[in-house]
């Protein structure tokens, strides 16, 4: 590696092994290359390991001096990153590492997200591994795979292996905030015809951009704005003045990101450019004032082309209304924690190929209201005489009412740091009720330090705060 750029900050250990993952190409679906670092890790240091094909790894380590016999305990992350960055950097993500650098207050990665969720959930659990001074029962660490889209990682793990009925999950974003329930979801596709042929006439680019996008689970609630959402409504204006065949669709890239973008390119006959651009800056300032967005811009240019490939009439408009018709956002919170989502989907993925597709991340924490909305996005399919596919389906992580472990960390907590903890379920997903279905009477907690910004080239990590939960973590590790 060239030179460190974060050497010096503390712990050491933590940020030594941070930097080296960052050094490391790891999207999701790329991460063969990470989870061979993990192994020759392992091999390096003696540890006992296992790599499966789905390239998932899970590392064991016996307890330190006078901790052999204790039940073991399970830490828990996933080496997977979301890939997002700005439209300037050149960085190619699927070979390149990232360019990682601090500001004495935060880390974070010049025009690309940092992938602190959850790279420091794996910096932490190798530090521990290699350092003999700290005091901790056996251990046996679990590191998924393409957790960021649909938990593929966890649901092909074979645990049958393991012992420990106690995990501490580390991909949590909010330090002081203890995670102990969340909700189960699955990623569903319509999918349209796209019947195309050679039309003729004045091409017109429409761009929808800088939305601030976000986690769609744990962001959803925010007032922000759907790119892909927004750009149907911008179609489907145009549309009333004229037929329209599209020619190109692209918006958001992952179903559990809340895009930022979209741009589509339409053959439109009849309508001028500065009509479309009024209706552009009308829509522009609807969204300003709806939405926490300030610096939206809807917008469209000229082509330099007459025509093309492009949709009929009738299958634009049937992409059209799907996208208007399409639900998104919140659909319900909980009646017992009103300021707690219940039940959600997001429109992540919408492009145009050989047939049009639409991805959405749906999540609930209840099971009757995620099967709710499954079945709606069917049935939309079925009426624009479309496909339906589903993936990635995990289930919710049910709130354990006797806890062994909450018990533990909760008056460590209060005494290192003089105030509670907040315990609180959330809607975002993670592993551990996917994790739990394979451990019968899994006992589970899940921790991390302060970031803001996932999953988006904003992303930063609080350097103060990755220390104090590396702390805790020691204490709760002694502890048990």
């Amino acid at each position: 590696m060239s030179e460190r750029k974060l050497e010096g900050l503390e712990p050491q250990s933590v940020f030594h092994y941070f930097e080296e993952i960052c050094a490391i190409p790891h999207g999701s679906r790329n991460t063969k290359a990470i989870s061979d670092y993990l192994v020759a890790f392992a091999k390096a240091h003696n540890l006992t390991y296992r790599q499966d094909k789905s390239n998932n790894v899970v590392i064991f380590a016996p307890g330190t001096c006078g901790l052999e016999d204790h039940a073991p305990v399970i830490l828990q992350g996933h080496m997977d990153m979301v890939c997002e960055k700005d439209a300037s950097c050149t960085l190619d993500m699927a070979v390149d590492g990232l360019d990682v650098t601090h500001d004495d207050r935060f880390v974070f990665a010049r025009g690309t997200t940092l992938g602190g969720d959850d790279g420091i959930a794996v910096a932490y659990a190798l530090a521990i591994l290699t350092d003999n001074t700290i005091a901790h029962p056996p251990l046996e660490v679990i590191i998924t795979v393409d957790e960021e889209i649909g938990m593929l990682g966890a649901a092909a793990m074979d645990l049958s292996d393991l012992k420990g009925r106690v995990m501490v999950n580390l991909d949590s974003e909010d330090e002081g905030i203890f995670t102990v329930s969340c909700a189960g979801g699955a990623t569903c596709t319509i999918s349209l015809n796209a019947e195309r042929k050679a039309v003729y006439g004045p091409c017109v680019r429409l761009t929808v951009e800088n939305l601030r996008g976000g986690h769609s689970g744990a962001e959803i609630h925010k007032n922000r704005a759907n790119a892909n959402k927004v750009m149907g409504d911008f179609l489907g204006r145009i549309q009333k003045m004229m037929p329209l065949c599209l020619t190109s669709f692209s918006g958001g890239s992952k179903d559990n990101a809340i895009p930022r973008s979209c741009q589509a390119t339409v053959v439109a006959m009849g309508i001028g450019i500065d009509r479309i651009n009024g209706i552009a800056a009308q829509l522009q300032q609807e969204v300003r004032e709806t939405y926490d967005e300030p610096e939206a811009l809807v917008q469209a240019f000229d082509v330099d082309a007459l025509g093309g490939n492009a949709l009929t009439t009738a299958a634009t408009a049937d992409v059209i209304s799907l996208l208007c018709a399409a639900p998104n956002g919140v659909q319900a919170y909980c009646p017992d924690m009103p300021e707690l989502v219940q039940t959600s989907l997001n429109l992540g993925i919408a492009k145009l190929g050989d047939r049009f597709t639409a991805t959405f991340s749906v999540r609930s924490s209840v099971n009757s209201e995620k099967e709710g909305l499954i079945t709606k996005l069917r049935e939309l399919a079925e009426f624009y005489n479309g496909a339906y596919t589903q993936s990635g389906t995990y289930p919710a992580w049910e709130f354990r009412k006797d806890s062994h472990l909450r018990d533990v960390m909760v008056p460590i907590y209060t005494r290192m740091f003089g105030k509670e903890p907040q315990v609180l379920a959330i809607h975002a997903g993670l592993e551990c009720g996917l994790l739990g279905d394979k451990l019968p009477g899994l006992d589970c907690v899940s921790i991390g330090p302060q970031m803001h910004d996932i999953h988006t080239s904003r992303e930063k990590l609080e350097i103060a705060s990755t220390r104090r939960t590396w702390e805790f973590l020691l204490e709760v590790l002694k502890a048990l």
